[in-house]
């Protein structure tokens, strides 16, 4: 059990093996508290890989906390945009105004005072005060986590909060004072790159083979334990590309709930006919000319599974209709790649507007 391992046993060959073997990462380069922080607030949910040139677009556009404050909501959530999970930019956003109501637009080198700020819980605050501000605090992600409970052999559930608050109290006071960005950094990065968490973890190569219980008894391939979910809810959908020339029409979601505030194509509940589309269609008082089945897609949220299927529609004139009015816009595919920023759950159809999400529209 890791409440009763020896984990000061494991610091010092962790610290030895780290310098040689660390990654070169953009946010490494230069660990000042706003690029951890935005690092890490991108790095929640999404790979290293995918996150790496959104981050370098995100610091040319907004460089600092203030910049970020003052940002428009429409320009972050297109610099966003392929990140998903938006209301970590919402988020993170509403903190910057606070840190720059309240800490003159720097981040506070205080773990209390940080985890005060909206969208920062204790790996987030850890994580800024170790590695910017070499502050001896624990930062317990999923990676630290599954190393510990392999090197303890520890069968705990690590979907239970009291698992991750025990693993942070054990790690406090062994966290060395004059090393704690050091060490914060080595263990994210020993389970990232060794102690990985899909496929056969890279035993031959961690500092911590020699102290690894789970390693010794062959265990390692049923830890860490988590008890089974739910199964998500499956919700099906029809998407409507419907265009008239150049233009395209989108729909504002609402400001509260899932993808709120983002723009995105109509679509219905259920997997609906050509005829069914059709009278929808001529409903918004449209003339459908042409209707083109889509293939279908699926987009997975955390507990919702978005299974659809769509048509392209193109219609004789889209009406003068203001966004104000009706929360539609018909915008040309230019300025939709420019300024509105499209949900990744509609990636497969953004195609019928010839325009790209995210960062991949810096690759044309």
């Amino acid at each position: 059990m890791l409440k009763d391992y020896p984990i000061r046993q494991l610091v010092r060959p962790l610290l030895e093996w780290y310098p040689d073997h660390a990654r070169v990462l953009p946010w490494r380069e230069q660990p000042e508290p706003y690029r951890v922080w935005v690092s890490e607030i991108m790095l929640q949910q999404t790979r290293v890989e995918a996150v790496k040139p959104y981050f370098e677009r995100f610091m040319q556009a907004l460089p600092d906390v203030a910049a970020l404050a003052d940002c428009p909501e429409e320009r972050l959530l297109k610099l966003w945009e392929g990140l998903g999970y938006y209301n970590r930019a919402r988020n993170m956003q509403a903190a910057a105004r606070t840190v720059m109501q309240d800490y003159e637009g720097v981040l506070p080198a205080d773990y209390e005072a940080l985890l005060k700020l909206k969208g920062i819980g204790h790996y987030t605050a850890g994580a800024i005060a170790s590695i910017a501000y070499g502050i001896p605090v624990p930062a317990v992600d999923g990676n630290v986590l599954r190393i510990l409970m392999r090197v303890s052999e520890d069968d705990s559930d690590i979907g239970k909060q009291s698992v991750k608050s025990e693993a942070e109290r054990l790690l406090w006071p062994v966290i060395p004072k004059d090393q704690a960005a050091m060490f914060t950094q080595a263990t994210m990065e020993l389970g990232a790159t060794v102690c990985v968490p899909n496929g056969e973890p890279k035993c031959r190569e961690c500092p911590w083979q020699p102290y690894c219980l789970a390693f010794r008894h062959g265990t390692y391939d049923r830890l860490p334990y988590k008890n089974k979910t739910k199964p998500r809810k499956i919700e099906e959908k029809t998407v409507l590309v419907i265009r008239d020339g150049e233009k395209v029409l989108l729909h504002r979601r609402p400001r509260q709930g899932l993808l709120a505030g983002m723009y995105e194509f109509p679509n219905l509940e259920g997997h609906l006919t050509r005829e069914e589309v059709t009278r929808y269609v001529e409903g918004m008082e449209l003339l459908p000319l042409k209707i083109e089945p889509l293939e279908e897609a699926r987009h997975i949220f955390s507990h919702i599974e978005w299974q659809m299927t769509g048509y392209m529609i193109r219609v004789a004139q889209l009406d003068d209709l203001t966004e104000h009015k009706t929360g539609y816009v018909f915008a040309e595919a230019e300025v939709s790649e420019e300024k509105y920023a499209i949900p990744s759950a509609f990636a497969r159809y953004t195609k019928y507007m010839n325009i790209r999400l995210g960062i991949s529209k810096d690759k044309k």
